[in-house]
């Protein structure tokens, strides 16, 4: 018992680990950080998954937004006619088009469907 007590007083940690408040505290905190369903560990996986989903949802809203903008243009005759010559390059009756691409141009398409695949 003396050999015991000699080594608690020579370390000072030794008589806190002894203690049953510390022994029960030390499980508790492992357990709570480690072992349970509802772990730190846990929280931060799904508070890594929510911060995703929340960039989703910004990012979708953004576009709902610029879709809804393109779908007010679209309701005008004019910009219809617009969108269909240059997405479709549709023409009129007895109308010539000439399509002048640049090499700038080709190199930012051929980037942006590479960088998209």
């Amino acid at each position: 018992m003396k050999k015991i007590k000699a080594w608690l007083n020579r370390f000072w940690f030794l008589k806190i680990l002894v203690n049953r408040y510390a022994l029960v505290l030390l499980f508790f905190i492992i357990w709570m950080v480690f072992l349970d369903n509802y772990s730190y560990l846990e929280h931060r996986v799904l508070n890594k998954e929510i911060d995703l989903l929340e960039e989703n949802i910004n990012y979708y809203k953004k576009e709902i937004k610029e879709d809804s903008i393109r779908i007010k243009k679209l309701k005008n005759e004019d910009q219809v006619e617009k969108y269909a010559r240059e997405k479709y390059y549709m023409k009129r009756e007895n109308e010539d088009i000439y399509i002048i691409e640049f090499e700038n141009q080709k190199k930012a398409e051929n980037e942006k469907t590479t960088s998209n695949n």
